[in-house]
């Protein structure tokens, strides 16, 4: 497989019944995440951590940075921050697939200097189960 392009990793927000891309973002990660249940006991083979499958708690996390350009997503997510809104979110990974499902924003900041332009940056926080389909 050969690289892929930072910038075809998008995150985008539902808007009705179509996703629209979060317009401005420079960078973009996401982060999948699950806790492990340790089940050792005295009998462990050898003192070895034994974990339980599938006990954990699973989240994914999704951060970016960028500017915002006055595009309707720009609209979509201030709305959604100050709504505390859980909202649905797609994001497609290159030549891996796309995982789709809610996420509030838990972080949004400005920043700027005298002589640039604003910038932004977000997290998201996963807020329920998400779905991944194959690229």
């Amino acid at each position: 497989m050969s690289a892929q392009k930072g910038k075809d990793l998008l995150i985008k927000i539902a808007d009705g019944e179509s996703f629209v891309t979060v317009a401005g973002l420079r960078s973009r990660r996401i982060a999948f995440n699950a806790e492990t249940v340790d089940v050792t006991h005295a009998e462990s083979a050898g003192r070895w951590r034994e974990l339980l499958e599938g006990a954990g708690v699973k989240r994914a996390s999704i951060a970016g940075r960028g500017l915002f350009k006055d595009a309707s997503s720009d609209a979509l997510m201030r709305a959604a921050f100050f709504d505390g809104a859980v909202k649905e979110y797609q994001i497609a990974i290159p030549d891996f697939g796309t995982v789709e499902g809610a996420f509030q924003i838990a972080s949004l900041e400005f920043a700027g200097e005298h002589n640039g332009e604003v910038t932004y940056e977000l997290a998201l926080e996963s807020a329920g189960a998400l779905t991944f389909a194959a690229g």
